[in-house]
């Protein structure tokens, strides 16, 4: 949430947001949600207010009160910038949809950027770039790789140097501009894999079809349900015989296609992914299961998968 979401305009309620803030980092949501609603009586048109509440009641065990605050969002954010139905399908109040609105994730990734790759590769030891890239190498040198949720361009770095162009698309210009700043890019785009729309972006510019000998989608999925959409992206961009690579957070044996977890993000089941890549025309090379990254100090576990366009 940026400061120009956060404040809500008037300084008496940014004042006691500010107090309810601090209660909840010490362990008191309760007593943060109640200071939250003093602020909401002052200005009740504030969205990320609601959202707030409905956090530090979500925090207090109070489901239903929370989703209350949810639903509140919900018809204030028409955008979906706050992600306000990715909530209420976690608390069971809405169906788990099957991707999050654009605009939160290109909020999230917007705000994010500065401090993505400090925040991944630093603290939360962020290795899908470095594994990807492992499992693509012996098939390299590449004439043509495009890195699908490119964001500031990790894999970029890791795969430019066998590559003769590189190409990359995010929904964040934020990111985009971070990883122009890295030089190694010879096209950037600004694209939604979740949706059709996606495909002008790609096919743009005089971009043709077919032109790829790698896709890679590493750490992108994930925020994203269904998958359906960015495999026919990568089945179009790919030349007969091209590679594609990717990364999903594991949802386990238990878990039918895909479910919306507690950090906002999709886990996948392997079977659901075999599926979609047979159906894509797709033939299965590698698999990896491993951890790609650390989250409230505890390992999250992913699958990657290297295919190979047979169709």
């Amino acid at each position: 949430m940026t400061p120009l979401q956060f404040s809500s305009g008037d300084v008496i309620a940014d004042r006691r947001a500010d107090y309810a803030r601090m209660l909840a980092e010490a362990g008191d949501p309760a007593a943060a949600a109640e200071l939250i609603e003093q602020a909401l009586e002052i200005v009740p048109g504030w969205t990320a207010g609601w959202f707030l509440l409905g956090d530090y009641r979500d925090k207090a065990g109070l489901p239903d009160a929370a989703v209350e605050a949810f639903r509140q969002v919900a018809e204030q954010d028409r955008s979906g910038l706050f992600g306000a139905d990715l909530k209420l399908a976690l608390l069971g109040a809405a169906p788990t949809p099957d991707a999050p609105p654009s605009a939160y994730v290109e909020g999230l990734f917007d705000d994010y950027a500065d401090r993505f790759e400090t925040a991944l590769v630093e603290k939360l030891n962020y290795s899908v770039p470095q594994k990807l890239h492992a499992m693509v190498a012996p098939h390299a040198p590449f004439d043509l790789a495009v890195d699908l949720g490119c964001g500031t361009g990790l894999f970029g770095v890791e795969v430019a140097a066998v590559t003769g162009r590189l190409e990359g698309f995010d929904l964040s210009a934020n990111m985009l501009a971070k990883a122009d700043e890295k030089g190694i890019y010879h096209h950037l785009g600004q694209a939604d894999l979740s949706v059709p729309e996606a495909a002008r972006s790609l096919f743009a510019e005089g971009l043709p079809r077919g032109r790829a000998d790698l896709v890679c989608a590493a750490d992108v999925l994930m925020y994203l349900g269904r998958l359906d959409m960015p495999f026919v992206l990568a089945r179009d961009l790919l030349k007969p015989g091209g590679l594609f690579a990717f990364s999903v957070e594991d949802g386990g044996a238990a878990t039918e296609g895909f479910c919306l977890q507690p950090s906002l993000r999709y886990a996948h089941s392997q079977d659901y992914v075999r599926g979609l890549l047979s159906g894509s025309g797709f033939t299965l090379l590698d698999l990896m299961k491993t951890d790609i990254r650390m989250d409230a100090g505890k390992p999250v576990f992913g699958i990657l998968f290297l295919a190979r366009l047979t169709a």
